[in-house]
């Protein structure tokens, strides 16, 4: 009796490894696409070796009239969205390799938390809702009551 080269036992377990490599591949592919960042200038994502952020890393955007928290969900994503002038305070907690972000609001509603920014983007998030807050307030026309002529 020749042999034929592969077994037909040995065929279908090189398809099986294909097959397990193609669904490795699709699910890498998937979570890559669901943690790529977000469009927009000031955008901060978590980094992945953070708590919480290994398949699907949060992200911070902020824009001159809102901060937005994104993260990102196998299906769908959770959006917490807070008004610049909502923004009572910024805590930024400082850890060995990462920090984490608490954004609170005057309105009572619960704070974003991120977990697992590098320092140098906390910082930076800080300093620009700071200074987009500023230029809001300087915006405002002066209304009756704060300028005295009540």
């Amino acid at each position: 009796m020749q042999e034929t080269g592969l077994a037909q036992g040995d065929i279908t377990l090189w398809w099986i490894a294909a097959a397990v490599l193609v669904v490795v591949a699709l699910v890498l592919v998937f979570f890559w696409f669901k943690g790529r960042h977000m469009p927009g200038e000031h955008v901060f994502r978590a980094s992945r070796l953070s708590r919480g952020n290994w398949l699907l890393p949060t992200q911070v955007s902020v824009t001159p009239s809102s901060v937005l928290h994104y993260t990102p969900e196998v299906l769908g994503g959770r959006e917490h969205s807070i008004h610049i002038n909502h923004i009572s305070s910024v805590l930024i907690d400082r850890n060995l390799f990462f920090s984490d972000i608490m954004i609170e609001t005057s309105g009572g509603a619960s704070p974003v938390r991120c977990h697992g920014h590098k320092k140098s983007d906390a910082i930076a998030m800080k300093g620009l809702i700071e200074r987009f807050q500023s230029e809001y307030y300087r915006r405002q026309p002066e209304s009756p009551e704060r300028s005295g002529q009540a």
